[in-house]
């Protein structure tokens, strides 16, 4: 019997010991674990809180979004957590954010070497990347997430030393850089970067920050083998990420910046409406941090927030979201459909058909989960609020849509939200980061049922449209 690695650990190629140590299942549980031990740390470490500690649903939230990278929070970790605090929230932001990027990117590489299960657990379906190795890979996130996150350090304290005094900076520089890269939106300051919107350098760093750490380390890799003359051109993964990623950041940018020129950025400059409206097409992409406040944008640019945090970012990176290649390749084979073609391309390139029905899969199951968990959200809060309040219904819609991208956007009912509602937002974190089909493929694996039938029945159409 062969073996196989994964992370480090020896997987079995067949037999009772492979299925009990899945992939996909080590891909669940690897997060769950860190949740249940920054949920224990914060409720059982001393010198965490400057004031009374959290309840234990508060303390699972907070882990939550810090391991899976939200976001959301029920207190101003600022003012609520002492530096030691703080320090342990960042920790699980980090473990988190680097748990994320080795395990899918190991994934994603390994195309033709391991299982469906493996594919899976890395977000979906594997990419084949040719010129890229696996040690290569995990060098690359390693090395590639401390000097981003230091040089992203550096210039922040450079923005705010004048601010916070060169000691003062060193701390919120450190913490908001790492918070950034992991696309998880957690800030010192009680309104986000509210108070720092006039600060291009700051928004400057941060979204870039944002963009690298969304981009993912598969496409970052291609990227040197392609500059280093190893590999002819780009994977059409690389360019859809490239591409999509662009689109959307201009798109959002030109929105923005035309709904909220005389709302939420009426008070503002020029040159900071530009840069606020840029920085506005970035956070919902599962970053989170705000410059604005949600609660008061107009309907248009609420709704389109929510469309950009179901997209999310891309594969093999730090953000959530349906993912941008998910989002590409459903729209192609839309096109495909209205003019009459039968394959999906792009870049001159044929996209598998089973990319094509994973991605369908993948957008359906995501949907439906969410459905399903803002209708028990709306039945649990229906208790506490009104229930003919629409504008409570549009601000839980969102905030499902928030957890569910991993985003971290609020519009600030969080806090009040009660105690089974903050659990139905825990679960839609929970598997808005390890993803539908990573948590199915988990469940079928400890359920010791087989992927596979000798048989299939016989074909008959149904009407569609």
């Amino acid at each position: 019997m062969g073996f196989d690695t994964f992370g480090g650990v020896l997987l079995p190629r067949e037999g009772g010991f492979r299925r009990a140590a899945s992939p996909a299942r080590l891909f669940v549980t690897s997060f769950a674990a860190l949740i249940l031990v920054g949920t224990l740390g914060f409720l059982a470490l001393p010198g965490i809180y400057t004031g009374e500690p959290l309840p234990w649903v508060d303390a699972l939230f907070m882990a939550t979004s810090a391991v899976c990278v939200t976001g959301l929070t029920v207190m101003d970790p600022g003012t609520f957590l002492t530096p030691f605090g703080q320090l342990w929230l960042l920790l699980f932001i980090q473990l988190g954010g680097l748990g994320i990027l080795s395990l899918t990117s190991l994934a994603m590489a390994r195309l033709g070497r391991l299982s469906l299960s493996l594919e899976e657990a890395g977000g979906g379906g594997p990419v084949p990347l040719r010129y890229v190795d696996e040690r290569a890979l995990l060098r690359t996130v390693v090395a590639v997430t401390f000097l981003v996150e230091g040089v992203g350090a550096a210039a922040l304290w450079v923005a705010w030393r004048g601010t916070f005094g060169e000691l003062g900076a060193v701390w919120p520089a450190a913490f908001h850089s790492i918070s950034a890269f992991c696309n998880a939106g957690f800030a010192l300051f009680p309104d986000s970067l509210s108070s720092l919107r006039t600060s291009p350098l700051t928004l400057g760093v941060m979204g870039t920050l944002i963009v690298v750490g969304g981009l993912g380390f598969v496409v970052m890799e291609d990227l040197r083998a392609w500059m280093r003359g190893r590999a002819p051109r780009l994977s059409v993964h690389t360019r859809l990420v490239l591409a999509s990623t662009s689109a959307l950041l201009v798109t959002a940018w030109a929105y923005f910046l035309f709904f909220e020129w005389s709302n939420a950025l009426a008070d503002l400059p020029l040159l900071h409406k530009v840069t606020n409206a840029l920085f506005m097409s970035l956070t919902p992409r599962t970053a989170g941090f705000s410059t604005v406040e949600y609660a008061q944008v107009a309907n248009p640019t609420f709704f389109f927030t929510i469309l950009l945090m179901l997209v999310g970012g891309s594969p093999g990176g730090t953000a959530g979201g349906l993912k941008t290649t998910t989002a590409v390749t459903l729209l192609l084979a839309f096109l495909t459909r209205i003019r009459g073609r039968t394959d999906v391309t792009a870049f001159r390139r044929s996209l598998p058909r089973d990319t094509v029905g994973r991605a369908a899969s993948l957008a359906v199951g995501g949907l439906v989960f969410l459905a399903v968990m803002v209708l028990i959200l709306l039945m649990v809060e229906s208790g506490q609020h009104d229930v003919h309040d629409r504008a409570f219904l549009m601000n839980l819609v969102f905030e499902a849509h928030s957890a569910f991208g991993t985003v971290g956007l609020s519009t600030g009912i969080t806090p009040t939200v009660s105690p089974v509602g903050k659990l139905v937002l825990v679960a839609l974190m929970f598997v808005g980061r390890v993803g539908p089909a990573a948590l199915v493929a988990a469940m079928i694996s400890a359920a010791g049922r087989r992927r596979t039938q000798a048989y299939r029945f016989g074909r008959e159409d149904v009407m569609l449209g």
